[in-house]
């Protein structure tokens, strides 16, 4: 399940789609009109900068902005950045131990597949998809 907090990654993201002319837009802007609150925001955008998916300048005309075009960012990589794996089962997980049941394991091959059509899925869209209305 995705939590808040990559949903609201996602609206960060869009929301500066929505008002990327080049310039530094305000994280008080973004709060307004997303209705997030300014400390879950802060949270937020600090995954992204990191991620090097925003860039942040502080001070007077700082804010954040975009890094690259909107068909470079990947609602998959937003999601992962923000939420950690989308594994949908702890055997599957990055960090994951080798599982001593894996050779016998029956369910293994499905839970990889929907492993593979999450991450697909999420990875064949992009911001420019979702600002366009093409899904």
């Amino acid at each position: 399940m995705v939590s808040t907090k990559g949903r609201y990654a996602l609206r960060v993201v869009l929301d500066l789609a929505e008002h990327n002319s080049g310039e530094y837009v305000p994280l008080s802007e973004i709060s307004t009109r997303q209705e997030i609150s300014m400390k879950y925001l802060e949270i937020i955008v600090r995954s992204l900068v990191q991620g090097k998916l925003l860039e942040g300048q502080r001070g007077k005309g700082g804010g954040y902005r975009l890094t690259r075009p909107l068909n470079e960012y990947f609602i998959g990589e937003i999601l992962e950045l923000t939420e950690g794996t989308l594994a949908t089962v702890a055997c599957l997980d990055n960090d994951a131990k080798i599982c001593p049941r894996e050779e016998k394991c029956k369910t293994l091959v499905m839970w990889k597949k929907y492993d593979s059509m999450v991450h697909d899925f999420f990875y064949n869209i992009t911001i420019e998809d979702l600002m366009n209305g093409k899904l």
